[in-house]
This record gives C-alpha cells, structure tokens and sequence, in this order.
C-alpha cells in the first residue's frame, strides 16, 4: 500500500474511547517509558483490524505481503516534553511507532506510521522521512520468513554439491540429524540500489559454528518476492570462484576438484567451546568462587518504573527495540545535564580474500541490535546483586515478546578509591589520610547481533560524571583459511582466518548544561618563549590554553584522522559558577577510532557520521537518529544521511546543541581470540566530565569517606578516625544458587 499517495489514509481518525489518565503512571519519567505489553498488543490490534492496511499476520504466507514489522515508543517532541517535566499539567500525547511493509502492490515498500493516542489508539498518520521519501521494499530488514525461504532455497539449490559436502566435512543438508551444515549472511546484499543477493557463509552446525566455515560460500539472488524465482549466482570454494552448482558438482565428481578435508570435531573439547581445558601455570585455586560484589547494607540506588536515582544523579531510561539503550531527563543535583544519550549504530567493517569476507560490512541497527537483549546471567554479566529488568519488543512477531532480565542495574566497587590523600609529615608519620570509595552505579544490557556481544552501559560517578562504553566480545566474523587470506588477518585455526575489521559507535549526546542555550568550544595548550621576569637574559618556556570557539557546524565536525583538540567543552554562555566561570561539562573520548573506507566510497556514504570523532549540530525535531534500520541494505543511498545535518553549516552559539560522538577500534583477530573476544582492551567510550559546572566536586556530599588524624604526631600511637557510615559493613553473602533460563517468549 503506497501510503504516501494516499490522502484519505493520512487524516484517518477512528472514533475511540479517550485514554483514562488515571491508568498511567505517576512519574513524569514515565513519558519515555517504553510500550508495555498491553500498549504494543492494542497498536497491533488496532492496525490489523484496519481494513485499508490490508495487515496479515507476520509469519507464514507468501514475502510479498502487508504486515507488521516493529512497534516501538514513539518519544514525544522535545518541546513538549521540557514543558511538562517543569510545569507539569496534561502529559504528552503517547504515541507508538510503526513500521509496516506493503509487500502486497504494485509498488512495495516500507512506511513508518505514528499511532495514537495511548493506551488505546485511535488514528494513525504517516511519518515523514527527511527528503519525503518512501524506503524501497528491497531495503527493509530481514524477516524469519525471509530467513525460513532462504534457507529451503539453499537447501534445495546446492543438493547436487551435497556428495562433495559430506566427502569433505562428514556433514551435509540432507537427512543430517545431528551432523548438518547451517549457513552465516553477508551484508551489505548486492553492490547497489536495487539489489538483494546475499553472500551465504557455509559452516558446521556444532557449538561455536562461527568458527566452523567449510570452505564454500554462496552467493543467492533473492529480491524477488516470489522465492522460486530465487537462484544461486555465484560460488566460491576453497579459493577458487565457479559460475553455477552444476560446474563445482561435476568438477568434484570427476575428481578434478582439490578438496578443503576437515578434521573430525571431537565429542569434547571443541576448540570452539567454553569448556574448560589446560590447567594455569601457578596452580592456584580456579575451582571456587572468586570476588564477588555485595550490599550488605542494602541498595544505594531506587528503581521507580523507568526512573533511576543514585546519589546526585536521576534519569529516565528505555531499551528501544531497533536501536537499543536510551537516556532521556539526565539531571544531578536537580539540575538537567542532558536531555538525552542514546546509541544510534554499532558497525563493523572487514577485509578478506572471500567474496563474504570482503563484502561484510554490518550496521547492527538493521538487525535491530536492541531487540538482540537476551537474558544476562546473574553473577557473570551482572553481579549477583544487581537488580534484573524485563524488556518487551515487538519485532517481526506476531504479539509482545518477553525477553527475561534484559537490563541490569547494579552499583559497582571501582576498586580505586574516587579521591584520597596520604600527607606526609617526613618525620615517619602524617598529618592525616583521607579518602573516599570509588563506587559507580551501572545501567546495563547487551546486544547478540549474531556472532557479536556488545556489552553496552552508562555509568553514573558520585562526582557528576557520566560515563558511557561498550565492550565487544562473543565470536570473532572468520572465513575459510587460504595462504592468500594473511593479508587480511591470521590465521587462528586449522582452517580458519580472523578477518580484520575496524568497530565503530556512534552515540547522541543532547546536552542541556545549565539550560539549552549552549555553545561549544575547544582548547588544548600551545607554548609560549617568553623572557623571564625574575631572571634577566634568561627565557621561559611554557604552555598557555588557547581556546577556540566553534560558532558553526562545519567549525565543529572534528575528523577522523586527525588527533581531535583534547577538551571538548560545551557551556552555558549566559550561568557561571560561583568563581566566574562559565558553566561547563566536558567530552572526554576513550577511542582509538580510524576510517572505514574511503570518503564518499559506496557504502560509506550509509555511515557519513563515521567521518568525525564529534560532529556538533543545532537540534532539530525532524533529526532524531543518525541511522536507520534501511541502511544495512541500503547504504548506497540511505534514507538518512548523517553529512546533511551539517551541510547548512547552521550557527551553534547559544544554541540547543546535539553532540554525535564515534568511539572505535581496529580488531585484528589474533589466536587469543579463540574460542571469543575478550573484553579486557576491547572497551571503548566518552565520558561527561563536569568542568566548573559546580563550585566545588559534589562527591563531598557523600558518607563514604574516610578520615584518619593522628593525636599524638610524630608518633601516631593514637588515631581519630572519622566515618559516616557504620564501623563494618557487615557480612557479604549472597545465598541463592545461580539460575538461568534463557528463554524469551510471546506473551
């Protein structure tokens, strides 16, 4: 259904029962809560029981359909917002958004539509993209049916190889039961607009199969609704290409084919899995538990619905289903800091020798990397004592899905004090020690998009710092080992390369320091040679701060490349703190970033933000997210184009600003990689430093500091010790048994 041409449709309004106010909830942070279960099943119903939408159900039936994609949140204007998280009165309209795919007309394509009002809808009306596009049907996410079809067409169209599979793996696609062959799809599919032909990476289906390529690798045409018009166009084998299955099975079977044999996987002990295996070198203890976290005292944080406190800090959070993780009203003292942060893309672009390794370019936005959010473990991605949220997505499903412990949230010793001091008197004593515990709380989740785990958390610091990172872990992206394949990596396995590939992530930081008028300049030192006034003839060398305001866009998109100025300062023109300084919070970057192809090469111009450490622009309602769920499959002409927010080079002097900030590194898979990616060195971020925003670090607010003052110097022999909280925390126990369950199922 081509919405867009359709007038009537855009004024639809369906007579309902307005939504009764007293049914929602009480904090004003629930304005960005996200759908509950009752919310997305009334947007599901109301849309499928509209008769012009034509809406069947998401699975089973034929691709070319009208259906139900996504139902997420739809965050009410900025505007409105602010209006009523300070004055209070008539909440914002809730809202819904939906993305639709008309499969079923002469025209396919994808529209997103706003639905309303909350809890129970009413109208819909079509939401416009930037440049007033439709997204083309061949640029939507996959689906489980896509996936279902892609998989019995592949089935069906390599038979004839199956001979050559099972000679040269032991395993097959045909009557395999327990010893059968799965596949691994490439992105970006095609070369660009218009096409949808999936490179298809053949592995062993064992524990780890990431790391279990066969050596074959397909490449099947399937942009056409109608799955028996889908073909194979292409194979790659053990080094060498071929033009159809018929040429590699007769060459195989008369005998004129060199083989890839793999070696037998082992019962146990697969080199892919997490069982243990070897014995550490010293012998010290690995058989009982280690340091755990505890709270002997109980929480220091509160949990009410989607609004969390700890110390100085409150802030409402979601877990958006296309995108993951997102902060809105982020105050401490009372005071907003940000009115939101948010991931907006996670992308990882490789090299290889294999048409799959060399086509491989992910934006985990497409594969809807916030609906990834499976159960985390009590005690190993969370401790034991954090406190576990469920999240509920609707996602090419026909009703809510529960996914069980998707978010934690838990506070978490630094092992580092947050300040301290040892004064010395020199005479083998001291004037005093104090010192305060390093403690941050976490707001946690993650995103299994396929064979990565990105670990994603903000963390809050007691002295008005926010920090936001991400780790990478999970299984490494590898190909069929061939000697011509060292250029693009190592070889980690018999027959395995770990493809180099360079991570990127791209946040929106919303800063609101001290109100919305804000502007943004940068400093770093420079040096002076000056003569000395305290000594004639002689000289001073010395560094001075030289600050450089940026008062347009283009002044403040900061490249990739080249080392950005090293503060990045973002005050408040017209507040200053009690000692003249404007305020201020600072971005602090931890990253080693670096380019992913050359500018304006194809899909770079998908991940145009991917240019810049920072880009800061004026913000703008119709600007909401730097990405889209289009452009994984479209990245040669996405609906949105990052580079166009700053093209109009708009003023950003005390101006409501938006920070796009891109932290990453290059991975260069080593055999240490195996069985997975650890996180130690693989975290990247920013931090939101305040910078004479208060008159003083806010941390001395907090009880947990630590005073010690001898009273008898030099000698020390007596002490007055000084806390405010309880002499001993007490005893640090967590008696439950681990538990797990792992499932997420529609509710």
């Amino acid at each position: 259904m081509w919405l867009l041409g359709v007038p009537w449709a855009l004024a639809l309004l369906v007579t309902a029962a307005a939504p009764d106010p007293s049914a929602a909830p009480l904090d004003p942070a629930s304005i960005f809560a996200d759908l509950s279960p009752a919310e997305l099943r009334a947007v599901r119903t109301f849309l499928m029981e509209r008769p012009e939408l034509g809406l069947a159900p998401s699975r089973g039936g034929p691709l070319a359909k009208n259906s139900l994609f996504l139902v997420e949140l739809l965050p009410p204007p900025k505007r409105v917002a602010l209006r009523f998280l300070a004055h209070g009165g008539r909440r914002p309209r809730r809202e819904a958004r939906a993305i639709v795919f008309f499969g079923a007309q002469a025209e396919p394509n994808v529209t997103e539509l706003a639905v309303g009002p909350l809890p129970r809808p009413s109208s819909y009306r079509v939401l416009g993209r930037r440049g007033g596009r439709a997204v083309p049907f061949w640029a939507r996410p996959m689906t489980q049916l896509e996936y279902e079809l892609l998989y019995e067409a592949l089935v069906g169209a390599v038979a004839p190889l199956e001979p050559l599979l099972r000679e040269a793996t032991g395993f097959g696609f045909q009557n395999c039961s327990g010893r059968c062959l799965t596949f691994s799809d490439i992105a970006p599919r095609g070369l660009g607009p218009g096409e949808r032909r999936t490179w298809l990476v053949i592995q062993r289906f064992v524990e780890g199969y990431f790391l279990h390529p066969v050596g074959l690798e397909v490449l099947l045409d399937h942009r056409d609704p109608d799955p028996r018009r889908w073909a194979v166009r292409q194979l790659w084998y053990n080094g060498r290409y071929f033009g159809s299955v018929r040429e590699l099975a007769e060459l195989h079977a008369r005998g004129a084919l060199p083989l890839a044999r793999l070696p037998e996987p082992p019962a146990r002990h697969l080199f892919s899995s997490y069982e243990p295996r070897g014995r550490f070198f010293t012998g010290t203890p690995s058989e009982v538990h280690g340091a755990k976290v505890c709270e002997p005292q109980g929480r220091r944080y509160r949990l009410r619905g989607n609004r969390l406190e700890y110390g100085g800090w409150s802030l409402a959070f979601r877990l958006r289903s296309s995108a993951g993780l997102q902060l809105f009203d982020v105050r401490f003292g009372g005071e907003r800091v940000a009115y939101e942060l948010s991931v907006q893309e996670a992308i990882a672009f490789y090299g290889g020798h294999s048409p799959a390794a060399m086509q491989t370019k992910y934006m985990d936005a497409g594969w809807a990397m916030g609906a990834s959010s499976y159960e985390l473990a009590r005690g190993v991605d969370c401790p034991e004592t954090a406190t576990f949220l469920d999240a509920h997505h609707l996602l090419d499903a026909d009703g809510p899905v529960r996914f069980a412990h998707a978010l934690c949230v838990f506070e978490l010793p630094t092992g580092v004090p947050l300040r301290r001091h040892f004064d010395n008197d020199f005479q083998g004593g001291f004037n005093f020690y104090a010192g305060l515990e390093g403690r941050a709380l976490v707001l946690r989740t993650t995103s299994t998009v396929y064979n990565y785990d990105y670990i994603w958390d903000f963390l809050l610091y007691p002295n008005g710092v926010l920090e936001a990172k991400v780790h990478a872990t999970g299984y490494i992206h590898a190909t069929f080992y061939t000697p011509q394949g060292r250029r693009y990596g190592s070889r980690v396995h018999s027959h395995l390369l770990g493809n180099l590939h360079t991570h990127l992530v791209h946040y929106k930081v919303d800063l609101d320091v001290a109100g919305t008028g804000n502007s943004f300049e940068t400093m770093d030192i420079r040096f002076e040679n000056i003569s000395n006034p305290w000594s004639a003839g002689a000289r001073v060398v010395q560094p001075w701060l030289h600050r450089e305001p940026r008062r347009r866009e283009r002044e403040a998109a900061l490249l990739l490349g080249r080392a950005p100025p090293r503060y990045l300062l973002f005050t408040n023109p017209r507040r200053r703190n009690r000692w003249g300084h404007r305020r201020t919070y600072r971005l602090q970057l931890s990253s080693h970033a670096g380019p992913v192809l050359p500018r304006g090469w194809r899909e770079e111009r998908g991940v145009t933000w991917a240019r810049y450490h920072l880009a800061v622009t004026r913000r703008h309602e119709n600007e909401p997210s730097s990405s889209s769920i289009y452009t994984q499959n479209n990245p040669w002409d996405p609906p949105v184009t990052f580079e166009s927010f700053i093209r109009d080079n708009e003023t950003i002097e005390d101006q409501d600003l938006v920070a796009w900030v891109t932290v990453g590194f290059l991975h260069v898979p080593h055999s240490e990689d195996v069985p997975n990616t650890a996180t130690p060195g693989n975290a990247v971020g920013f931090f939101l430093r305040p910078f004479n925003f208060f008159d003083e670090d806010p941390s001395v607010a907090s009880r947990a500091t630590v005073i010690v003052r001898p009273l008898d110097p030099p000698t020390c022999s007596r002490l007055e010790i000084q806390r405010w909280t309880s002499p001993s925390p007490g005893p640090c126990v967590h008696p439950e048994p681990f538990t797990y369950n792992g499932t997420y199922r529609q509710v």
